[in-house]
């Protein structure tokens, strides 16, 4: 009787260290730090870049749907060094192998995300060049209320009031930012048809935006089930290489290809820089994915679309800086939104972060008291 008493005190106890409760440490604070500063510098660096290219002659769609993930090849850095390091762990990795999904099954996922991707950076291109600069971010800050639709039905994800006040503050905030854009630098002659595809794309861009977030986070939890800065490395440029290969066939198909060496001839301020401007961009862009991936694997794909919805107010004032524009009040109050719908989800997390911590407390002092 004693040992199947010790049989079901084990089983219980094991039972219970299934589901701890989850207390974030030092280390999962700085994680989320690193990525948010990865996505925001990543973000504003490519899209001041990207203005930069237009202003001074650039024209491709497809160069500029190509630089959004060619510099992939940069990420096998730190991918080797990762690999490397853990590679002594070899108990652990022989461990988790035997949970590991197929080859057939991570291509698919990866081919499938791949091609999503480029879609989705081809729509953007589209957008940007039929709408309005106003309107264009106007339907871009919608990608934050699809995100919240799919995370509720793909990724389970629970909202309280302060998730659903950050979004509503940073969806605001985009929205007031939009209508505060200067029109001189719209596009002009731009038919009645060409404006309706435009809005179109970017809708569509906004919600498949969010649909891949929703996947690459529902593909860490049920597929990968590996909590290794690799699987995120991987994931990026696995998706990369698709959409890059694609964006390549797409420049060929099309025929922009014979319109570059004229681009790149009449670029203001020259061959040089037009190709440091490719350069710099692909790996800004990089820089940001790297911090998108990441926060959907350290948190949650709607946290990372909330920090990709707060770059689109602090732009402004680096633009102020390298563009000398202007920074009225309007963008300032926009500013001010994203920040507080910024503070009120991170309100969130420490507030999870000390339920968890007290729960565990509670149930450290119940199994100390088993005995």
């Amino acid at each position: 009787m004693a040992e199947v008493a010790e049989d079901e005190l084990r089983v219980k106890e094991s039972q219970e260290s299934k589901t701890p409760p989850r207390v974030r440490g030092w280390h999962w604070w700085f994680l989320v730090v690193l990525n948010i500063f990865f996505l925001l510098a990543g973000q504003s660096v490519a899209t001041l870049l990207g203005r930069f290219y237009y202003d001074q002659g650039g024209n491709s769609k497809w160069m500029a749907t190509l630089v959004q993930t060619a510099a992939f090849p940069f990420l096998l850095i730190p991918l080797f060094l990762v690999n490397s390091r853990s590679s002594s762990s070899s108990g652990a990795i022989t461990a988790c192998s035997s949970r590991s999904p197929s080859i057939s099954t991570l291509v698919f996922i990866y081919l499938f995300l791949g091609l999503l991707l480029a879609a989705d950076n081809m729509m953007y291109s589209y957008g940007l060049l039929f709408l309005p600069v106003s309107t264009y971010s106007l339907v871009c800050s919608t990608q934050l209320v699809f995100n919240v639709i799919f995370s509720y039905f793909l990724n389970s994800q629970k909202f309280t009031p302060f998730i659903l006040n950050s979004v509503v503050l940073l969806t605001f905030s985009t929205a007031l930012l939009a209508t505060n854009n200067d029109e001189s630098s719209d596009p002009t002659g731009i038919s009645t048809g060409k404006y309706v595809a435009g809005f179109i794309c970017t809708l569509g861009a906004s919600a498949t935006y969010s649909l891949i977030l929703s996947l690459m986070q529902l593909t860490f939890e049920r597929v990968l089930k590996k909590e290794t800065f690799s699987v995120v490395l991987e994931m990026q440029i696995n998706t990369s290489v698709v959409a890059t290969c694609t964006s390549i066939v797409g420049l060929f198909a099309s025929g922009d290809w014979k319109i570059l060496k004229g681009e790149m001839d009449g670029f203001t301020k020259g061959r040089l820089s037009y190709i440091m401007t490719l350069v710099w961009t692909a790996v800004s862009w990089q820089v940001c994915s790297v911090g998108v991936v990441g926060l959907i694997f350290v948190v949650s794909s709607l946290f990372s679309n909330v920090i990709s919805t707060l770059a689109m107010p602090i732009v402004p004032i680096f633009a102020v800086i390298f563009f000398h524009d202007k920074m009225g009040a309007v963008k300032i109050m926009s500013l001010l939104l994203a920040i507080w719908g910024f503070t009120s989800y991170i309100y969130q997390h420490y507030l999870d972060d000390s339920k968890a911590k007290a729960a565990k407390a509670d149930s450290n002092e119940v199994s100390d008291a088993a005995p």
